[in-house]
């Protein structure tokens, strides 16, 4: 062996742990990293700001179910880039953050940009650590890797001091984390079956951070086989192809309120690798916590969220991917006829679906209806948050994995740069991002990253003007009183001219489609804004109509 400066080691132990991408922005603090990824293999794409950087290395790590890997400098950096980690958290994303620190020689004397990383990402991260000792850096990172991958999946940070990383030491590498078998035996599957089929209402639930897809397809072979209405939760609807006739929609915020009470009536829960938090569960009034008043088949891979908030009355401590694979081949044993309960349920959804008018020059309803119905079969679709999303995730049928990508965490500005990093791993795809005009104005600088990487993805900007969510919860609880919710757009055509970029301006709902077309052909990251009508608050609600609901 020979002796390698720190950012040599680390860029050595990325590669043994099979790192193809990286996201970062440079910092002087960890020029020695920088150095070690020169000449590498691994690709480097350097963004614009440190939140964008993280939101990508997570949207990578949800598209190929490996650890995101982002790189930011200390103070500032890190704390923009936090953005992303709590992202990640609440997505249960498997991600690893480093983080340039200073000469820790100085620590504790608030030197320039000093923070205690430990302190300020506890809350947020599975774990956060410093490393003091360069050759104590293979272990750190593998370490992290196993973190980041285990139970739970989530985000681990790693300070690197700048004097640590130029220092020089003689270490090996460590091996790669091994690979898990399938965690799953026959008579595990066989308690499932005989607690399902004993269901006269049952549904399942899928989601989850890891999925494939292959866990799509098998998913749909399994609710076939067995004549089972599927359910998707909050902002996982590529869990199976939304056009599956099984599949019965999303307990998203805003959802069905027939789908919502096909959740009140089902007498079995068959959820798979989603942790039933309080969206899925309507805040936890359509299932109760203290008396669910069904059976609870839970799958999931960490043992301490089993029975967290809901008591299962079977748990299996394994990964949905596993489980799924082995239901997928299995024959279906006696039990009640589930068929009017399933075609039901899809009969509610496909009602749902159907666009509902709302006011406006441009439909939002027809807008995403008819890009539905005319997406090619490898489309991927993002989105950040605002009230634009609740017409993304009624109208929009998601193909399978992977179809879909959107924060659960809800964090507004996480549509483009996701796109961006799926455009980056599926090259051959199409990409488009959804995003409001308070969403966009977030990460739009990413458009630089888009272009100096060919990452040609369409996004479109749901223009009314206001921060829409907000607003709409200000009308129904101070009516008329509008404060703080108006926003000034630029010019968005513009912009992405601007950037070398393909730029149109929709005022029509008819104008859309070939506006669209044209982006698909223009072979640039391309933005089409929508001018909608800022009275269109969300599917089925006006100003007019929340103040009169907050009025009684």
């Amino acid at each position: 062996m020979t002796e390698r400066h720190g950012g040599q080691i680390l860029v050595d132990q990325l590669k043994a742990q099979g790192v193809r991408r990286v996201f970062s922005v440079p910092g002087e603090s960890f020029l020695a990293a920088l150095d070690g990824l020169y000449e590498s293999g691994i690709e480097n794409i350097v963004c614009r700001h440190e939140g964008g950087a993280v939101m990508m290395a997570e949207a990578h790590a949800k598209l190929t179910g490996q650890p995101g890997v982002a790189f930011v400098t200390r103070g500032p950096g890190a704390t923009n880039g936090s953005s992303g980690i709590h992202i990640a958290r609440q997505d249960s994303t498997p991600l690893i953050l480093f983080v340039g620190q200073i000469d820790n020689r100085h620590r504790d004397r608030e030197a320039f940009q000093e923070v205690n990383y430990r302190e300020f990402f506890k809350p947020l991260a599975k774990w956060a650590a410093e490393v003091d000792h360069t050759e104590r850096l293979p272990e750190y990172i593998s370490r992290a890797f196993h973190q980041a991958r285990s139970g739970r999946p989530g985000p681990v940070v790693l300070a690197l001091p700048e004097n640590m990383l130029s220092a020089h030491a003689d270490v090996p590498d460590i091996a790669p984390v091994a690979s898990t078998p399938p965690s799953v035996c026959s008579e595990q599957i066989d308690a499932v079956l005989d607690m399902l089929c004993k269901a006269r209402r049952p549904l399942v639930i899928a989601g989850g951070s890891i999925w494939s897809t292959a866990t799509a397809e098998g998913l749909a072979e399994f609710a076939a086989r067995f004549d089972l209405p599927v359910c998707a939760t909050f902002r996982r609807m590529d869990r199976i192809d939304n056009r599956h006739p099984n599949y019965a929609g999303d307990l998203a915020v805003g959802m069905n309120p027939k789908l919502a009470q096909r959740l009140r009536d089902a007498d079995c829960l068959l959820v798979l690798g989603a942790r039933l938090g309080d969206i899925a569960t309507g805040s936890y009034e359509l299932v109760d916590p203290a008396a669910p008043g069904k059976t609870i088949i839970h799958v999931y891979p960490d043992p301490d969220e089993l029975g967290r908030v809901f008591r299962p009355d079977l748990g299996l401590v394994a990964p949905a991917v596993d489980v799924i694979a082995k239901l997928a081949g299995r024959d279906a044993p006696a039990h009640a006829d589930w068929t009017d309960w399933t075609q039901a349920a899809r009969a509610d959804y496909l009602d749902w679906v159907t666009p509902r008018e709302t006011p406006g020059s441009v439909k939002l309803e027809q807008v995403i209806h008819q890009l539905s119905e005319h997406l090619p079969e490898n489309a991927i679709i993002t989105n950040g948050a605002g009230n634009y999303a609740a017409f993304l995730h009624r109208y929009l049928r998601a193909r399978a994995f992977p179809g879909h990508l959107a924060p659960t965490s809800g964090s507004m500005g996480y549509g483009f740069p996701a796109a961006i990093a799926a455009k980056l791993e599926h090259p051959d795809r199409p990409v488009i991002c959804f995003a409001g005009d308070g969403c966009f104005q977030m990460t739009l600088n990413e458009m630089s990253t888009a272009h100096q990487y060919g990452a040609n993805v369409i996004t479109i900007v749901c223009n009314n003007g206001q921060y829409g969510t907000i607003r709409m919860h200000q009308e129904k609880t101070y009516p008329g009183r509008v404060s703080g919710t108006q926003m000034f757009n630029p010019d968005y055509a513009a912009f992405a001219r601007a950037y070398g970029g393909h730029g149109e301006r929709v005022e029509r709902t008819e104008d859309f489609m070939p506006a669209f077309e044209r982006a698909m052909a223009a072979g640039l990251p391309a933005v089409i804004e929508l001018v909608l009508d800022p009275d269109a608050l969300s599917p089925g609600l006006t100003v007019a109509k929340a103040r009169e609901l907050a009025q009684g």
